[in-house]
């Protein structure tokens, strides 16, 4: 059986991994993920594209270290009703900020997985979840973020779903597992296809 690499240390993908009963490791990919997010925005890719372009990206740096093995990139992008795509906040003010602007509005978030083997990319996934955040008060934003800060610090968007971010929706259209960063159940039938997890 071939082993499977998580080329990421996100704590949510990592999880989500392990309570499917998906056996793997994880190692860090070391892109410098601003620098070429900020030249694949530059060429005109949208969130979608983004996020599969950075998935890819961590696949295969991590395949040619093990070539051997099946390689997971993922990435998650957050595109705002206007189009603008968000990063992860700076700090609990830009954080703060990136809720206001987005508290009434429909925002997309995609994310992508790509398997790579031998440095090369063999198997993706996009998905998109559509997420609107209900209008909230300015007492509620503050001590939201009182309680998540800094968890949320390594989330685009400054939410988790999973927890008190349940609580800034009004609406969502997606898979829970998208939102969390990777379309779990595209990646297990696959899994399963290639014998990693049992059929």
């Amino acid at each position: 059986m071939t082993d499977l690499i998580l080329a990421s240390q996100s704590a949510s993908r990592k999880a989500m991994l392990a309570a499917a009963g998906v056996p793997f490791r994880a190692e860090a990919a070391g892109v410098d993920e601003e620098s070429v997010k900020a030249a694949l925005i530059a060429d005109g890719l949208d969130g979608r594209g983004l996020a599969d372009a950075l998935a890819e990206l961590k696949a295969i740096k991590v395949s040619r270290r093990h070539p051997e093995a099946f390689v997971l990139g993922c990435d998650s992008t957050v595109q705002a009703a206007d189009g603008a795509l968000l990063d992860k906040a700076e700090d609990r003010a830009e954080s703060r900020a990136q809720l206001a602007a987005l508290a009434g509005t429909t925002h997309r978030l995609a994310s992508a997985a790509v398997v790579a083997l031998g440095g090369q990319p063999i198997w993706r996934h996009v998905d998109v979840a559509r997420l609107t955040m209900r209008p909230f008060s300015d007492a509620f934003l503050d001590s939201y973020i009182d309680a998540e800060w800094p968890a949320i610090g390594g989330c685009v968007g400054g939410y988790r779903i999973e927890g008190l971010g349940a609580q800034l929706f009004s609406r969502i259209e997606g898979s829970q597992f998208t939102i969390m960063g990777l379309p779990l159940l595209p990646l297990l039938d696959w899994l399963r296809v290639r014998g990693v997890i049992p059929a």
